[in-house]
């Protein structure tokens, strides 16, 4: 019988309460007790993976190691309880059945009728129980809200579970919304009344109930929730809004969150040292000095597009003692130069992150020209990296129509061309490069010194890139290829030695930092943009400078 213990995140009366950033605080808090974690999410949408999703609906694809495309939730498990996960820690309702069907086709039914009880929940516990193995707690979270069609069969599972498991090795936490309602200035419980009531219809039962609340809920109130939903009072966890989403494990722990779980899972652990973490919140709210970035991107209206560039970049800031002020802006409205200067005046550094198609990509090669020769410091990721070579092509080699052959497939010189591993591919899902790759440094480049490392593994997630036939008529005119794979056939990285900081990489650096260990390419332009802060004359000191000089003419 397996010792590994279970918990189920539930979520209710509206979507993006943030059931994620609740199962990775708790998921942290167990493993400062000493608990191995892990964390998984079942997503209840009928795609197989979100890899061929819109960024504008469903956010940022995050991809892990062994390249599985999946929710950006995944980033947040791995951000705040530091382990690698993979493919097996986000399932979605098209995989469930894609297993089942393909299971029925290859007979293994044995001739049954095939239904949603027993074959689909038995699909979805046994993913759950693939995750025991080598932990001691597996979390689970739910998406979507108690209610939808859409999460039904995995709600049933759960109910399922428990009853197989025992009520010893299970624990159902639902997270909930307590409104501020301005006109009579009060909090409203109905929702969460309502929200629990619908899933005890389920047949599940909240151990412990995470309500979201922008003010504080008094005892009297947190009371009047236990008596409806048939919880204990101390069981009535409030989550309240906060500045930084890492504040989040320390507000659950002064409630004794993560106590009151070990209690009821029978777990005998160590009281967690939360000092670091709290020394890095810190960092976070307290910051001496701060940056000013641009990203300049594609899908820039919906910032969960990138959510994993904003965390690194404020993991960055932590590494630098620095706040970082960033600010979203859509490619296409940089036209052209004159427009550009005036865009980006002020920022103290310009990130241009991934993407696909072309729609942006002429107001990418503008930013990027423009901080190019302006000494600006310049980040790169995946389709930034790409544009940053077509610029330099274009206005440094002059080498005549250069382009990507993902935006120009009949262009004369493309300085970026389909991988040749690519090629024939017809469907999209699951077929670009993803995942792991190692990545070997040249020596005395600004990368392996930023790295301290001869060799990296990071994460892909792309079918273009750069073409090797004009490597030398890049590196003649003073682009670096800093960063190669191990048989040198692919460019990984580049870099213009002349420039204060100009780096460009094809992987996906952002997957792998972490608060606690920030990213070296994060908190290297982090870093840079602090030194270009230094060396610009600002606008509030040369104020300064005039009252001065004025004080002294009186």
């Amino acid at each position: 019988m397996s010792s590994t213990k279970y918990i189920f995140v539930t979520g209710g009366v509206v979507s993006s309460l943030g059931k994620g950033i609740a199962a990775a605080s708790l998921g942290r808090l167990l493993a400062e007790r000493g608990l191995k974690v892990t964390i998984q999410k079942f997503d209840p949408y009928i795609n197989v993976d979100p890899g061929t999703m819109s960024p504008f609906q469903h956010g940022e694809v995050y991809v892990t190691d062994d390249g599985a495309e999946t929710d950006l939730d995944l980033g947040h498990y791995e951000r705040f309880i530091d382990r690698s996960l993979s493919q097996v820690n986000n399932v979605t309702t098209g995989r469930i059945y894609l297993s089942v069907i393909t299971k029925e086709r290859r007979g293994e039914y044995l001739g049954s009728t095939v239904q949603v009880i027993p074959h689909i929940t038995d699909e979805i516990k046994s993913a759950i129980r693939r995750l025991a193995p080598d932990h001691d707690v597996v979390i689970t979270e739910i998406g979507g809200t108690v209610g939808d069609i859409e999460s039904l069969p995995f709600l049933e599972a759960i109910r399922q579970f428990r009853q197989e498991v025992g009520r010893d090795n299970t624990l159902f936490i639902h997270l909930t919304l307590v409104p501020f309602i301005a006109a009579t200035a009060e909090l409203k419980t109905k929702p969460t009344q309502h929200s629990v009531r619908e899933l005890m219809q389920i047949g599940i039962q909240p151990d412990i109930l995470v309500c979201r609340t922008e003010r504080p809920l008094s005892e009297e109130l947190k009371r009047k929730i236990a008596q409806f939903c048939n919880v204990d009072f101390g069981c009535v966890v409030e989550s309240p809004d906060v500045k930084s989403i890492y504040e989040i494990p320390l507000k659950l722990h002064e409630q004794g969150l993560d106590k009151e779980v070990c209690t009821r899972l029978h777990l005998e652990t160590k009281e967690p040292d939360l000092r670091a973490w709290a020394a890095m919140v810190d960092k976070i709210l307290r910051p001496p000095q701060q940056v000013k970035i641009a990203v300049v991107g594609k899908y820039t209206e919906l910032a969960d597009s990138y959510k994993s560039i904003h965390e690194a970049l404020v993991h960055g800031g932590i590494a630098n003692e620095a706040g970082v002020k960033i600010d979203w802006i859509a490619s296409d409205r940089f036209t052209n130069q004159e427009t550009t200067g005036e865009l980006l005046a002020g920022y103290d550094a310009l990130l241009v992150p991934g993407g696909f198609g072309v729609r942006g990509v002429e107001g990418m090669l503008e930013a990027i020209r423009w901080v190019r020769e302006h000494k600006v410091p310049f980040f790169g990721i995946c389709l930034g990296l790409q544009t940053a070579i077509i610029e330099f092509a274009r206005n440094v080699c002059k080498i005549p129509d250069t382009n990507s052959s993902e935006f120009e497939p009949e262009c004369e010189n493309p300085v970026i061309a389909l991988m040749r591993s690519q090629e024939g591919i017809q469907e999209m899902g699951g077929t670009m490069r993803l995942g792991a790759y190692p990545c070997r440094l040249r020596p005395g480049s600004r990368v392996a010194q930023a790295y301290n490392a001869a060799e990296v593994s990071e994460r892909h997630r792309h079918r273009y890139e750069v073409s090797n036939a004009y490597r030398d008529v890049l590196a003649e005119y003073g682009m670096r290829c800093s960063g190669l794979s191990p048989d040198g056939s692919l460019v990984e990285m580049i870099e213009l030695p002349d420039h204060p900081w100009f780096i460009g990489c094809q992987f996906h650096p952002e997957l792998k930092s972490r608060p606690m260990r920030p990213h070296p390419l994060f908190a290297g332009f982090v870093g840079a943009a602090l030194d270009h802060r230094k060396r610009q004359p600002r606008a509030d000191s040369a104020a300064g400078t005039s009252r001065a000089l004025a004080e002294l003419t009186d």
